[in-house]
């Protein structure tokens, strides 16, 4: 543990002393994010910063070298299939890209990780059954890979929250890999200098923020949080495997699920941007720029204790927890706005119970 508290402390303070570079090097060759009326700073940033934290954390990973010689082979592939997603990201945070070619490079990576074998062959479901997905694992990984690598690109709208998200994601991985022996060393080797890395870019990166990670760090964050949670959550032997990873990256995914219902119910694409994401949400509730990130940390904390829970509880309990966190996120997305102000199923039928209960009392809602 000493070692990886060391590479996690390397890649802290090399991405520290790495970051200024990085500012001025945006500034002279571009790699600036321009404000316009969906973004919320209202100033040319740096948006490179995902480069220094890839640095710092590949500092880091070269002081446990001795750890990856464990296992070469899938640490080569999981390093080389971030290579589509860099030269997309640095050319997207230089000239910006139309979607597509987004989409492609996260394929492509995708493509290059299940060729290797890492795919998630079998979920864990109720009543001690395994969900054996056959020919199927190839697109199920695929379809995992991509989920949440634009899940973590699309929360990055503020200063300080996608990298405040993973780092409590990938905390929460590492605590659960403890359980799973076959994977804790290549879980930890990896996740424990991104963490390091990430924490010295938030160093710069919460508001007021001087620099922002761009569609390299952002791309690359959830690539890498996907891969962990294929390698150290997929293969563990918990009641409910699938649920897990879906707790621990609640926030992200989460947006992403009500992102869509959104735009569907509003007859626009599904790619297509809008002002609706829950950080959006919040702000138009009238909270600070802090406020809005802090209170994500916090559900996002939430969520990660939920799925500790649920990692250590029998099934009974765990269907009991499921249950009570979705109609919580159902709550939650109902009173920011987050589906649509106006989209209020489950608190409109709270209502409607009450006033049957106290006809006298008159329910406003703001």
């Amino acid at each position: 543990m000493d070692s990886f508290i060391i590479a996690s402390l390397i890649s802290f303070f090399f991405t520290i002393l790495v970051t200024p570079f990085m500012i001025r090097f945006a500034h002279r060759f571009g790699f600036v994010d321009k404000p316009n009326e969906r973004k919320v700073h209202r100033t040319a940033m740096p948006r490179i910063g995902g480069v220094a934290f890839i640095i710092g954390t590949l500092a880091g990973m070269l002081f446990l070298t001795d750890l990856f010689e464990a296992d070469v082979r899938t640490t080569f592939f999981i390093l080389f299939g971030s290579v589509p997603l860099l030269i997309v990201g640095l050319l997207d945070d230089r000239f910006i890209l139309k979607a597509r070619y987004k989409l492609v490079a996260q394929l492509l990576t995708a493509l290059i990780v299940v060729s290797s074998g890492l795919t998630i062959d079998f979920i864990s479901i109720p009543f001690g059954k395994e969900l054996d997905f056959g020919i199927l694992s190839t697109g199920f990984t695929v379809f995992w890979l991509v989920a949440i690598m634009n899940s973590i690109n699309l929360i990055d709208g503020l200063d300080g929250l996608a990298a405040g998200v993973s780092i409590i994601a990938l905390a929460t991985m590492l605590v659960l890999a403890t359980g799973n022996p076959a994977a804790y060393g290549l879980v930890f080797a990896f996740g424990m200098p991104l963490i390091g890395s990430v924490s010295g870019f938030l160093f710069y990166n919460f508001h007021p923020a001087k620099l922002f990670m761009g569609d390299t760090g952002s791309l690359f964050l959830g690539y890498m949080i996907a891969v962990l949670s294929i390698v150290g959550l997929f293969k563990s032997v918990t009641m409910i495997s699938l649920i897990i990873p879906l707790l621990i990256l609640g926030v992200p995914i989460m947006d992403t699920f009500f992102a869509i219902i959104r735009r569907k119910l509003n007859k626009q694409n599904i790619g297509s941007p809008d002002k609706g994401h829950l950080h959006h949400c919040l702000l138009k509730k009238g909270y600070g720029h802090r406020q809005v990130v802090l209170t994500i940390y916090g559900v996002s904390i939430l969520f990660a204790c939920a799925a500790l829970l649920m990692s250590m509880s029998n099934l009974w309990l765990s269907l009991l927890l499921l249950l009570i966190v979705t109609v919580l996120i159902q709550l939650f997305a109902e009173v920011i706005g987050l589906i649509g102000a106006q989209r209020q199923p489950l608190l409109n039928l709270i209502k409607r119970r009450f006033k049957r209960k106290n006809p006298k009392i008159v329910l406003r809602s703001k």
